[in-house]
């Protein structure tokens, strides 16, 4: 089995044109990187969001304004 669609090497490389593997699978790769770059940065945005909640949450409201006022 080839990835480039060659069985044979015994030719001349300069009117093959492409020879790297899984040729052809550029754009879809492509597309599939990009959906899976934003659907990670979608999962850390929630992900942080929380966190950012939960620390709120936990802040004592009366200290934060007695070292703010302190500055």
């Amino acid at each position: 089995m080839s990835m480039i669609g060659y069985e044979n090497w015994a030719v001349d490389l300069a009117e093959v044109g492409a020879i790297y593997p899984m040729q052809g699978w550029e754009v879809p790769m492509t597309i599939v990187g990009v959906i899976f770059w934003l659907g990670w940065h979608r999962l850390q945005f929630v992900a942080e969001s929380r966190e950012y909640e939960e620390a709120g949450r936990k802040a004592d409201k009366s200290e934060l304004e007695k070292v703010i006022e302190r500055y």
